[in-house]
């Protein structure tokens, strides 16, 4: 319900009925302190439009610049047993010295004659290629000589047939002389009979007709068996030269075998040489690692590896070195929420573990101990602590890093963004908010450009 009555107002007692609190009221000092808290209030207020610089803080350690200047673990390449010791810890080494001897544990490798033995076996099978290209040279030469046998028995065969067909034509016209002369005596016998007949030759003359008709059928026969005996001196002939076609070819397809055999012995044997040239270059080199060396100068950090007679196998890190000579850098981490605004070529503030440093994040030209870096690589992939890695090296216009630093020891970076109000700054801070998108002088120029 309302209490809409007058009689039920409650009864306040009013303060300044009290001469105490008249007493209070009056005193001076109190009002001094109310034009303080009004001047504190005027000096907060003006003091949240003061500029302050956004900023992205990261934490990391100190490395190298370039990969080949960070400590790294010298390995066996072979596996052995640990003979000499000739560094220690804390040792300078240059490069090429020295650092380690091992012997040898495989028993393919245990005998001490290896590289002499093989390069015997080399030379050795090298005069084998040499005698099986004299070999083929050999046989080269005898195909060579075949083949102009060949040339000079097929002419002589060719001839003999050509021979055969000019004997076998000289007996064809002899033959046909003979049956000529056959004609002329049996018409001469004809007549001389006929004039017997007649009265005017004598029978003699018959006789004698007769005689020499007989005399050339006889010679006719004779050099029929002549030409026919032509004509087989030709089949011969032909048979010869097919013959000696036959024979060498024979001849020179075996010696084509033969070199055949000779070039496939040869090239085995190549390949062979070839293998062992391998393998004597192989042995050679590794003879040369049983003394493990420097690869560059550098302190012995640590010895990952003790005593004399440990077997290592290939690959085991030994022993731990540091170059003399590296540039240095530091390695830190930002968060992915910071990571669009952080640019290649930037500059950023450093300040490391163990020096005075007086570090205001907001205003960077009040602090004390801080050096000028300039990020030179961002790591596009998210580590494992969920963050991005961002490498920094020392700024070449503003001072030098300390020469003192070592690697590894802790570092923390600012990296510096647009100027904004003390107020917006608070305000983006509690709503977390991230700073403003930041744009280097070289995007802006290039913008312009482009517009």
């Amino acid at each position: 319900m309302l209490n809409l009555s007058k009689n039920n107002k409650p009864n306040y007692t009013r303060l300044e009925q009290y001469s105490t609190i008249q007493s209070l009221v009056s005193r001076p000092h109190y009002k001094v302190l109310n034009k303080i808290l009004i001047g504190f209030l005027i000096v907060v207020v003006l003091f949240l439009f003061l500029p302050w610089t956004q900023n992205i803080t990261g934490q990391g350690n100190v490395t190298t610049l370039m990969p080949n200047q960070r400590p790294q673990t010298i390995q066996s390449l072979i596996s052995g047993r640990i003979e000499k010791w000739y560094v220690r810890e804390g040792d300078f080494v240059k490069k090429g010295d020295t650092i380690l001897f091992i012997s040898e544990i495989k028993e393919d490798y245990l005998d001490p004659n290896l590289v002499e033995n093989t390069k015997a076996q080399l030379t050795a099978k090298q005069q084998s290629v040499e005698s099986y290209g004299g070999k083929v040279n050999s046989l080269s030469e005898q195909i060579g000589a075949i083949e102009r046998e060949r040339r000079l028995k097929f002419e002589q065969a060719k001839n003999k047939v050509k021979q055969s067909y000019l004997k076998i034509t000289s007996d064809s016209m002899d033959l046909a002389a003979v049956e000529t002369q056959l004609k002329i005596a049996k018409t001469q016998f004809n007549r001389t009979v006929q004039l017997n007949k007649e009265g005017l030759k004598p029978l003699t003359d018959v006789e004698e007709k007769r005689l020499k008709l007989q005399e050339v059928e006889a010679k006719i026969i004779t050099q029929e068996n002549k030409l026919l005996a032509s004509k087989n001196e030709l089949i011969n002939s032909k048979v010869e030269l097919n013959r000696i076609n036959a024979e060498y070819t024979e001849k020179v397809s075996k010696a084509r075998s033969d070199q055949f055999t000779a070039l496939s012995s040869q090239y085995d044997t190549e390949a062979q040489v070839n293998k062992l040239k391998n393998q004597y270059t192989n042995y050679k080199i590794r003879n040369g690692m049983y003394y493990i060396t420097a690869p560059q100068d550098g302190y012995v950090n640590r010895a990952l590896q003790s005593g004399i007679g440990e077997n290592i196998k290939e690959g085991t890190a030994i022993v731990s070195i540091m170059p003399s000579k590296y540039q240095l850098a530091v390695e830190t981490y930002v968060s992915p929420m910071d990571f669009p605004l952080i640019q290649k070529g930037e500059r950023v503030r450093v300040w490391f573990d163990g020096w005075p440093t007086i570090v205001f994040s907001g205003w960077p030209g009040l602090s004390y101990g801080t050096y000028g870096g300039k990020i030179v690589a961002i790591e596009n992939f998210i580590s494992d602590n969920g963050k991005y890695r961002v490498l920094i090296a020392p700024d070449e216009k503003e001072e030098n890093w300390p020469k003192q630093l070592s690697i590894g020891s802790g570092a923390q970076t600012i990296a510096l963004l647009e100027n904004v109000p003390i107020w917006y700054e608070i305000w983006r801070t509690l709503n977390g908010f991230p700073p403003n998108y930041y744009q280097s002088k070289t995007e802006k120029n290039a913008t312009k450009e482009k517009k």
